[in-house]
């Protein structure tokens, strides 16, 4: 496997390939069904309320995005701000660990704009083949 710069990766063979390749992890944590949009909504538009996040995210569900703020608190991508007014209120914020992820979401989203046609190009082949 080809790393940044001029290292290179391998990984004994007798290594489960799961648990042998180094991303996995941030996959893992990064790229949650609800995760990115979560810290794309918070890098975009700052410090939101759960009613704000849950607006601007139209389709999670009030359950699903309280589990997964609460997931990305733990893993330090979110801050939670809890101020204890009347009523109380509470604000997210990506933290700056979250926003360190800046760089891969800008690589992603460029081959994205490069290759997701060519992504549907290759669907749509796939599909129409009679040999399939």
């Amino acid at each position: 496997m080809r790393m940044p710069g001029n290292a290179t990766w391998t990984a004994p063979a007798e290594i489960d390939p799961e648990l042998a390749c180094p991303i996995g992890p941030v996959v893992d944590i990064v790229f949650s069904r609800w995760t990115t949009p979560i810290l794309w909504t918070l890098n975009t538009h700052g410090r939101q309320r759960f009613v704000e996040l849950q607006r601007r995210i139209a389709r999670i569900t009030p359950k699903v995005l309280t589990q997964r703020l609460r997931q990305l608190e733990r893993d330090g991508l979110v801050v939670r701000t809890y101020h204890p007014e009347v009523p109380p209120r509470v604000e997210y914020e990506i933290s700056d660990l979250g926003r360190s992820l800046a760089p891969l979401f800008a690589h992603l989203a460029e081959w994205a704009a490069g290759n997701l046609d060519k992504v549907e190009q290759a669907r749509h082949a796939y599909d129409t083949d009679p040999a399939r």
